[in-house]
């Protein structure tokens, strides 16, 4: 804990100039985008029908409680490792590593899956304001999942351009500064904040009330499809919009008094980005029968039931493309920070680690992750991957309420600048419990490909990170200095005993020589 508050107060070549108002909107620009603009509609048309409502309240419960734990770790540690390095100090190195690399899933997948869906508006957005009809060979990915079948087909198509574009622009920004980054993405929410405000009181004259009749439509013989259990999986697939306000705490060391501004922003981007959720859901669900949401753009379809025509259509278009390109830098950045944290620590090659001199970012770890993203938004079927990612934030969610848990009792005399409220175990307890409760609802595929990820990060670990890793090095160092300091020791005792060993046989002798 000490080293940790020595590296913390080193900064490491960071530059604290993120200030509390660039900090929330960093965590509205992670929290509102795919959620809303395309989860939403879909999640009402497939599972839950109007209780798509109920959903998003539930989800928004179960943020809260994870973002009050959030808060108090990231007051009491902040670094940019977030729950990374929480766990760390609490649960030790091997549980770490999972985290991280969970937390690497969680971000990779979501940037790869918004990348796409950015493209997906664009086009939407060229055939709402022209006739041009842009070419699918473009804007396709040459391979895509089918969902019925579950495998694999071709598609025919060559490269998804506009996901690479938009990649390589992030990449950059975040390449020539933090501040830079800030600034852009506080001019992307506000916009998309407005836009969405303008959706809630420009349609809610025309909600039509018997839309929302039944509110839990009969269940159809499935789990996932309509009734409760429909929303309580709705729930699980939404729970992706919720993924962004614990991105705040990935920026914790370019931050001016973090200790303060942190809790205010993860708290505060929860509630206002669950209050924009329920608002928007429950005046699209109003406007048109449920079963027509399911579109990439279902605020689009629920604007035609509204006089307001192509204009609401274009802006509530621009407004998703606003959302996604926050959502997507914001990740990306703290996935950058994650994997420097565990690079820092030896986990990771020391290539994740390298601060730009002079813009003060890593650069390096930027630049690779970056062309990752840039490679497979384009040519591979990344869509599949939103629900990967909602279990990858859940088991996020859980190992900080256990964290919290354990650092009450473990450095329980550790100064606390925000406390999780109600006692060290109630909130933390619930919090786990509602997380794994949504987990229930995980499908096979899903749980398969995250099986599938966590044993390519045990490869990872034990072929690299175990072997590498700082904390061992010191180990292993303390206990050879420890044995160094022994032989001294021995060696003096030894001679002790020699030289007594002389003087018994002298006195001997003299004895001997006196009789």
């Amino acid at each position: 804990m000490e080293t940790l508050h020595v590296e913390l107060g080193e900064v490491r070549g960071f530059r604290q100039t993120l200030n509390s108002y660039q900090l929330l909107a960093i965590g509205v620009g992670t929290t509102i985008g795919a959620g809303i603009f395309v989860l939403s509609g879909q999640a009402a048309a497939k599972y839950s029908g109007p209780s798509i409502i109920i959903s998003f309240l539930i989800t928004g419960v179960i943020a809260l409680l994870s973002s009050l734990s959030h808060s108090e770790l990231g007051a009491m540690m902040p670094s940019a490792g977030s729950v990374y390095t929480y766990t760390y100090v609490a649960l030790g190195e091997y549980l770490a590593w999972f985290i991280g690399w969970n937390s690497g899933l969680l971000y990779l997948f979501a940037v790869l899956t918004l990348a796409v869906s950015w493209s997906n508006h664009v086009v939407l957005l060229v055939d709402i304001v022209s006739d041009y009809n842009v070419t699918n060979m473009i804007v396709k990915a040459p391979v895509a999942w089918n969902e019925d079948s579950e495998n694999f087909y071709v598609t025919g198509q060559a490269i998804n351009l506009p996901a690479i574009a938009i990649t390589i622009a992030i990449t950059i920004l975040l390449i020539i500064g933090i501040r830079q980054t800030a600034i852009v993405n506080l001019v992307l929410v506000v916009i998309k904040i407005i836009i969405l405000l303008i959706f809630i009181f420009a349609c809610c004259k025309y909600v039509d009330r018997k839309n929302y009749h039944p509110f839990f439509p009969p269940n159809k013989g499935l789990f996932s499809e309509y009734g409760v259990t429909g929303m309580l999986q709705a729930c699980t697939y939404v729970f992706f919009a919720n993924v962004g306000f614990d991105s705040v705490s990935t920026v914790a060391q370019e931050v001016r008094a973090p200790e303060r501004s942190l809790p205010i922003a993860i708290i505060g981007s929860t509630i206002i980005s669950s209050l924009l959720y329920i608002g928007v859901c429950t005046v699209m669900v109003g406007l048109v029968p449920y079963n027509l949401l399911d579109s990439d753009s279902p605020l689009a379809e629920a604007i035609k039931a509204t006089p307001y025509g192509l204009w609401l259509s274009i802006i509530m278009n621009l407004g998703a493309i606003a959302g996604l390109t926050t959502v997507t830098l914001t990740l990306m950045l703290s996935q950058t920070r994650i994997f420097y944290a565990m690079a820092n620590d030896g986990l990771l090659p020391q290539i994740f680690a390298r601060i730009h001199h002079k813009r003060a970012t890593p650069w390096l770890s930027i630049l690779i992750i970056g062309l990752f993203c840039t490679i497979f938004s384009g040519i591979c079927p990344v869509d599949i991957l939103g629900e990967t990612t909602s279990i990858g934030t859940l088991i996020t969610y859980i190992f900080v309420h256990i964290t919290v848990i354990v650092m009450r009792y473990t450095h329980g005399d550790m100064q606390r600048p925000f406390k999780v409220p109600f006692g060290s175990w109630l909130i933390p307890t619930i919090g786990s419990l509602l997380c794994i409760l949504l987990m229930k609802s995980i499908t096979k595929t899903t749980g398969f490909r995250f099986l599938v990820w966590t044993a390519l990060g045990q490869i990872i670990y034990f072929s690299y990170g175990f072997w590498h890793s700082k904390q061992r090095k010191l180990i292993k160092s303390a206990s050879i200095t420890s044995a160094v300091e022994i032989l001294p020791t021995e060696a003096i005792v030894s001679e002790q005993y020699t030289q007594n060993g002389v003087e018994l046989d002298l006195a001997s002798e003299n004895t001997e020589n006196a009789v």
